[in-house]
């Protein structure tokens, strides 16, 4: 009798550890805490570009210094758009008004067409404000942005190229993170009418979905195709451990972006291909249980290696939207909810520190030793975003 209260008992505490577990984040809670941050964030950009203001968002911590980058940036974008989500949820015009600010400095990028990332920078700033304001002016730098990014576009190989000055490396190199302007693109052709920047995006998909995979579904980083033919020159990688392993941002970008491609053109092939991916990565045997990955699942000393909490955030919010298309549904929103709720409650910076960063413990190029275990302004960025998904969804 004694041992079968010490059982119920064993069992009652691992049942009330798992119903703790599994409570959701607490959005009221949590979107309080990031506008403490984001107005620590604003003084902090305030003061860092007093001596040049060039610099408008912020990117990343160096030490203990805030790094701002100009306009140019592909990070520009993401800032202003963690504003306009806090507009979205809380309907405060302050955000509203700080987000309008922070926009203005990234319209610019409209006809800069010496990169590819106009979709980080126009999409995720602008692209975020006409989708909440519908105002006329956004919709005029959306299509702009589109038609500058596709003079990136060659026919012959039928992608828009990533990288210009690459002479001696790739000859017309592209990266899985290319599909993340796919979504410019094609609302480009809704609020304009013109059909090329579907096409452009269908093409740059479709040839992705060819010459990016491997048999288990991850993705190379860079491949490089020649112009003259169009054939696939080589594959290799710029941020990952090795041309054959998987970079965890990597294969969250791919998730994302064809699951944006699947929501405008309903082509089962970028569905199917979503789901594959969300397969090799959630159930990869590197995959730690808080599914927060490692910056690379080859990376040699796992399980000690640096995190990738921006791959995390990218990957819950990617999982959110893919789970309202899949029958696989259920279990791609409980894993979300399981990255959200490891970001939320490991992850965060304390309440007032790290300039007003919301997130540590990402990894922007450890191949580059460049920000590493840092954080990085697009892992705010999707984290919100993912919140915001996650209300949606539920």
């Amino acid at each position: 009798m004694e041992m079968k209260k010490k059982v119920i008992s064993i069992l009652i505490f691992f049942n009330c550890v798992f119903i703790v577990a599994a409570q959701p984040v607490k959005l009221k809670k949590v979107f309080a805490d990031a506008g403490k941050q984001a107005t620590v964030m604003l003084t902090s950009i305030e003061e860092g570009s007093k001596n040049n203001p060039d610099l408008v968002s912020p990117r990343t911590l160096q030490g203990t210094d805030l790094k701002l980058v100009p306009s140019r940036d592909w990070t520009s974008g993401f800032f202003p758009g963690e504003l306009w989500y806090l507009y979205e949820y809380t309907g405060q015009q302050k955000w509203k008004q700080q987000a309008q600010l922070r926009t203005a400095f990234i319209e610019k990028e409209k006809t800069n067409g010496g990169t590819h990332d106009m979709g980080f920078k126009i999409y995720c700033s602008v692209g975020n404000g006409y989708r909440l304001t519908h105002d006329e002016h956004y919709k005029d730098v959306i299509i702009q942005s589109a038609k500058t990014l596709s003079t990136r576009f060659n026919k012959k190989t039928g992608v828009l190229r990533s990288w210009d000055n690459t002479a001696g490396k790739w000859d017309y190199p592209v990266i899985i993170d290319n599909m993340m302007n796919l979504e410019l693109l094609f609302v480009a052709t809704q609020l304009s009418g013109d059909s090329s920047f579907y096409k452009i995006a269908v093409s740059h998909a479709n040839t992705t979905l060819q010459n990016h995979f491997r048999a288990d579904n991850s993705s190379y980083h860079v491949v490089d195709y020649d112009t003259a033919t169009g054939r696939v020159i080589k594959k290799t990688t710029h941020q990952g451990y090795s041309n054959e392993s998987a970079w965890a941002r990597g294969q969250a970008w791919g998730i994302y972006g064809f699951t944006v491609c699947y929501r405008f053109t309903k082509d089962i092939r970028y569905l199917q291909q979503a789901e594959k991916i969300a397969a090799f990565m959630l159930n990869h045997s590197n995959m730690p249980k808080d599914l927060v990955p490692y910056w690379d699942y080859n990376a040699p000393q796992i399980p000690n290696e640096e995190r990738d909490v921006s791959a995390a955030a990218v990957l819950a919010s990617a999982l959110y939207e893919l789970a309202g298309f899949s029958k696989n549904g259920k279990e791609y929103a409980a894993k979300a909810g399981i990255i959200i709720t490891s970001l939320t409650n490991t992850y965060r910076s304390p309440i007032g520190e790290s300039k007003g960063f919301i997130l540590l413990h990402s990894t922007g190029s450890k191949p580059g030793k460049s920000e590493i275990d840092v954080p990085l302004s697009y892992a705010d960025y999707y984290y919100l975003e993912a919140l915001l998904r996650s209300k949606k969804k539920d």
